[in-house]
């Protein structure tokens, strides 16, 4: 990214975070700052490398789209006193070197990220993925949920700030993730899948792709992550 780019983006957080934290009442760097252990939020960037997920309608890897939105909720909580642990930072797979195949190596990456969330004290996850249907009319985020304690009270609380601050239209609710998930059935910890949107919607696709509306979804998430852990973690 560019310098001036990057600057202008920066500036771009701050106002947003500094807005999404008005939303809520009560919700300031000096009361984030009490917990004593603090939990530690996970960011994971759903697939990468090999691995793109869901092509957009205009041939985007959801790979792409998922790391550009942790990029960003990253940047807002680091701008509010937190430090998440971020899974992936480039377009790569999290394998080990000796997987070969690309089963192998889907395989070896969900096992390793499972492994980097049960190694992190007080971890609670957040994974960012995009939706995809053969209907191009359906539109909207939808947040899911781990079978493990908190996790509903996440998904619900997240599913709210969504709708209210992002697409007040979207009337989807938080629901249970299928076993089928390997990474949301393996872990211990409170967990929450985020599907941010439609790909194969003409127009929520284009939001997708756009810095504007990144950001937008990244400090809602930012601001509903702030909220549960003052109010709802013990």
């Amino acid at each position: 990214m560019k310098r001036v780019g990057r600057w202008a983006l920066l500036w771009v957080l701050m106002l947003s975070t500094a807005y999404y934290l008005a939303l809520w009442p009560g919700q300031t760097v000096q009361t984030m700052n009490t917990r004593n252990p603090r939990p530690t939020l996970v960011l994971d960037a759903g697939h990468g490398g090999e691995d793109g997920g869901a092509v957009s309608i205009t041939g985007v890897p959801e790979s792409a789209i998922n790391l550009a939105i942790t990029e960003k909720l990253d940047l807002i909580l680091g701008l509010c006193g937190r430090a998440p642990k971020v899974l992936r930072q480039e377009d790569v797979s999290l394998h080990d070197p000796e997987a070969d195949t690309l089963r192998e190596k889907k395989s070896s990456d969900l096992k390793n990220r499972v492994a980097a969330v049960e190694e992190t004290e007080h971890a609670v996850l957040l994974s960012i993925h995009q939706n995809m249907f053969t209907n191009a009319k359906y539109h909207g985020a939808q947040v899911f949920f781990a079978p493990t304690p908190g996790s509903q009270e996440f998904a619900v609380h997240t599913q709210q700030i969504l709708r209210q601050s992002v697409d007040p239209a979207n009337e989807r609710q938080a629901k249970p993730i299928p076993d089928t998930v390997y990474l949301m059935s393996h872990i211990s910890c409170p967990a929450i899948l985020v599907e941010c949107g439609f790909l194969s919607n003409p127009e929520e696709e284009e939001k997708l792709r756009s810095d504007a509306y990144q950001i937008q979804l990244a400090a809602a998430l930012a601001g509903a992550w702030l909220q549960y852990e003052e109010n709802f973690i013990p």
